[in-house]
């Protein structure tokens, strides 16, 4: 059965790399606006091709394309993805034009090639490949392709709200994943939530001359002071109630760790570090990474530095970072925590000011859904994945996939050293026709055709 559209897929391997060419050509920065509508038209184009019915949907900043396409299964698939990407700059660090899409040795360089538009088609050819062969996928698929993941997200998790009747499924195919070092496919079972804030004090009324420091209050020794107030030295975060709702891991999820591999040795000569807070072991490490929530201080700004800075106090001094949540903690939650924690300890005249935040997501690893993508990747691959019982990272998966009763599962093309978000952002070729494979073989897994 599976043979027949992996052979589809290999007759059509260079109509699938000019199309994924002419999509990176085409620029998507949302944090701009750049090219945002012509790509919002062109994915638009594409999804049509299986003949699946589509239409845009306005929301409060760029539109979602949705493309809904009937099965032989009753059950329905979301394939979640966005066509947006991060500006490419610092744009002479790029040894191609970042909108170029060149290939050199069987990669492609562009921005946009991993995260995510790479992934995007990965997951139309597939499905255009079940319709070639069959006429329709085994299950139905909705395409759920937005334009906001990398400015924030907030119109897509109001788009979410509004919307929720019409993206009702059974599971939901996510966006992001990659091989390890070793060549071995990743898969992911839910994203940690993020909360950003930033924190803003208040000084003189204008930058006054350091001489007035005994007596002149100082928005960074405030900012200072409250941030120290917040995060012990132990990395624990120290207001009432934060970790109240955190939910312990199973022993499924904690067998998970036990078989992913990981080096600590080689991940501190990575980053460049003599050790990792709090964790020694692989376990440890791999165990904060996935199931305990964080707080990272981005940067603090206010006055000035160098030797051409002015001897003076500042008038005002911004900290911003962001908490990294596990189930079943809540953004809304946390920032009035934070916000009462400040108001308690004397810090009532620091302003918080929150920005675009998700819940955290996960799903069970006995889910139907990651069984189907486990069996595929072992017949598109010939080795077990690495499953993952969360990531790291955060994203709008909560409001789309497990607020709505939906389990999701994340995989995709890219490999360990396709440079998300920097320089050279690329993908491998075999990966990328790998990739529609996988998620072909998924569909099947998961509503296998008698």
């Amino acid at each position: 059965m599976l043979d027949a559209i992996f052979q589809v897929i290999d007759e059509n391997r260079e109509v699938y790399i000019r199309e994924l060419q002419a999509l990176c050509r085409q620029p998507s920065i949302g944090v701009s606006g750049e090219g945002m509508t012509q790509t919002a038209d062109m994915v638009e184009q594409i999804v049509g091709k299986t003949e699946a019915r589509t239409e845009q949907i306005v929301t409060d900043a760029y539109p979602v394309v949705l493309g809904e396409l009937a099965g032989v299964d009753s059950r329905w698939i979301n394939l979640y993805n966005h066509y947006d990407v991060q500006p490419p700059d610092p744009v002479e660090a790029w040894t191609s034009d970042p909108f170029g899409a060149e290939i050199r040795d069987g990669v492609l360089y562009a921005r946009g090639a991993a995260d995510d538009k790479g992934e995007l088609l990965a997951r139309v050819f597939a499905v255009d490949a079940w319709r070639q062969v069959h006429g329709r996928p085994p299950v139905g698929v909705r395409f759920v392709f937005e334009g906001n993941e990398e400015s924030g997200g907030e119109s897509t998790v109001a788009f979410a709200r509004r919307h929720a009747g019409r993206l009702s499924a059974d599971g939901c195919i996510w966006e992001y994943g990659d091989k390890d070092a070793e060549g071995r496919p990743q898969i992911y079972l839910g994203l940690k939530g993020i909360c950003v804030v930033q924190l803003h004090a208040r000084g003189p009324a204008r930058d006054t001359h350091s001489m007035w420091g005994p007596v002149v209050p100082n928005p960074i020794w405030r900012l200072v002071w409250a941030l120290a107030s917040i995060k012990d030295e132990n990395e624990r975060i120290v207001f009432p109630g934060f970790y109240d709702r955190v939910r312990e891991p199973t022993q499924a999820e904690l067998d998970c760790l036990e078989r992913l591999p990981f080096d600590v040795s080689a991940e501190q000569n990575r980053h460049g570090i003599d050790g990792f807070l709090c964790a020694s072991t692989n376990i440890d490490v791999l165990r904060r990474l996935n199931f305990e929530p964080a707080l990272t201080v981005h940067g603090i700004s206010g006055g000035g530095t160098g030797t051409q800075a002015t001897v003076s106090i500042p008038s005002s001094a911004t900290a911003k970072m962001d908490f990294r949540l596990v189930p079943d903690q809540r953004v809304a939650d946390v920032a009035a925590q934070l916000r009462a924690h400040l108001d308690e300890r004397g810090f009532s005249d620091v302003e918080v000011e929150s920005f675009a935040g998700s819940d955290p997501a996960r799903t069970p690893r006995d889910d139907p859904l990651v069984g189907a993508a486990v069996r595929a990747a072992r017949r598109v691959y010939g080795i077990e994945p690495a499953v993952h019982p969360t990531s790291a990272g955060s994203g709008p998966m909560y409001v789309l996939c497990q607020g709505l009763g939906i389990p999701s599962v994340s995989f995709g093309i890219a490999h360990a050293g396709s440079n998300f978000h920097g320089p050279d952002e690329n993908i491998r070729l075999d990966d990328f026709i790998l990739g529609i494979k996988h998620v072909a073989a998924t569909l099947y897994e998961y509503a296998p055709l008698a």
